[in-house]
């Protein structure tokens, strides 16, 4: 009998330090994800602020007047500008297409 409860006292410390090893584990585990939310937090804050930033870069008008005032450029006169068409290989292959 004596052996048995001696055995039984082992297997419940065992337990016990199972339990307290799984607990740890688990509590650093959960610190660890917090952490990584607080990443993915701190990371979509930044996200939105670049895509504000890009979409304040691209608007038109900033483009323009940048083109103006530092590389001088000026939009061309309309008599200067002509529409060239390309023609695609299937347009050549159409008869209305070979008449002048």
């Amino acid at each position: 009998m004596f052996k048995l409860n001696i055995l039984l006292v082992l297997i419940l410390i065992a337990c016990a330090l199972g339990i307290v090893t799984s607990q740890h584990t688990a509590r650093k585990l959960f610190m660890a994800l917090e952490n990584e939310k607080e990443i993915e937090r701190k990371l979509d804050v930044e996200w939105g602020r670049l895509q504000l930033e890009q979409s304040t870069l691209i608007m038109h008008g900033r483009i323009e007047h940048i083109a103006k005032e530092h590389l001088k450029m000026m939009a061309p006169a309309a008599a200067s500008i002509q529409i060239v068409s390309i023609d695609t290989p299937e347009d050549r292959l159409r008869p209305e297409a070979l008449k002048p």
